[in-house]
């Protein structure tokens, strides 16, 4: 795109919504960044044509990710939420529709992954747009929230954690890197209409990781061994000792996509902020 071309981000005042904003003013496009506080509840059956109004794409990041709410509400933000923005961004004329997904879509085990499954399929018989679905796993960075941002925690406290014993393969992607794909999807003609996985990726182990993490806090890994099994009968837990591996040659392949940051360089930026935000 030669010229600053309007793109609409949903959910733009969330923890990925406020980089990927971050990346595409630095990239030259006019961002309209689109939230709550600005539009009321986005997944609601109003009329959100101005939002749309003269935008040529929109990424939609707008959906309830991770937390502990019925079957019924995930549906209605993540499933329905989703196919009205898609449908009322084709009527005003948008062309590219950039959904971030999961990698917990591509077999799912619970109900958001179940959603996110419902809300990729639902785009699909979106008529006039150019749906993209990207499926990353666990994201990070300045700004984590959730399981990433206690792991960091316990090991900025030099908390002993029981993690020693486990032989797992996780994939994960810096915000800095997804960014960078949304972009790319956002640009690229050959993406329409594709699902493609996004990651740093070689996948880690939850010690390795734990030991990434206390080298660029600059704390020692307390890791001891403890009962694999008994670690998965505890659902916070359980997310750290399983594995989740993506395959994301698709995208690399398909349009040439290579992350601009390293995972050390990722993890090294989400320390500097952790640290920050402590002092």
């Amino acid at each position: 795109m030669s010229a600053p071309t309007r793109i609409v981000v949903t959910g733009a005042r969330g923890f990925i919504g406020v980089h990927v904003c971050r990346a595409l003013a630095a990239a030259g496009y006019e961002v309209h960044g689109a939230s709550r506080e600005e539009w009321g509840d986005l997944t609601a059956p109003h009329d959100f044509a101005p939002l749309f109004e003269g935008a040529q794409a929109v990424a939609h990041l707008a959906n309830i990710a991770h937390a502990a709410v019925p079957e019924a509400e995930l549906r209605r933000v993540n499933v329905e939420g989703t196919r009205r923005q898609a449908e009322q961004a084709a009527a005003a004329g948008v062309r590219r529709f950039v959904y971030l997904s999961s990698a917990k879509a591509a077999a799912p085990e619970d109900a958001y992954g179940r959603a996110k499954l419902a809300a990729e399929q639902a785009l699909a018989g979106v008529t006039g747009l150019e749906a993209v679905v990207l499926r990353p796993p666990l994201v990070y960075g300045p700004g984590v929230k959730a399981n990433f941002l206690v792991l960091m925690k316990a090991v900025a406290r030099a908390l002993p954690l029981p993690f020693a014993g486990i032989e797992n393969r996780r994939s994960l992607v810096y915000v800095g890197n997804l960014c960078d794909a949304i972009i790319r999807c956002l640009e690229a003609p050959q993406a329409a209409c594709k699902t493609y996985f996004v990651s740093d990726g070689v996948p880690v182990s939850t010690p390795d990781l734990v030991r990434a993490i206390a080298r660029a806090l600059g704390k020692p890994a307390r890791l001891f061994p403890f009962p694999p099994r008994l670690l998965d009968l505890v659902p916070p837990l359980r997310r750290l000792t399983r594995s989740m591996e993506v395959d994301d040659s698709a995208i690399r392949r398909e349009l040439g996509w290579r992350p601009p940051y390293t995972f050390e360089q990722g993890l090294r930026a989400t320390a500097d902020w952790y640290l920050a935000q402590a002092r």
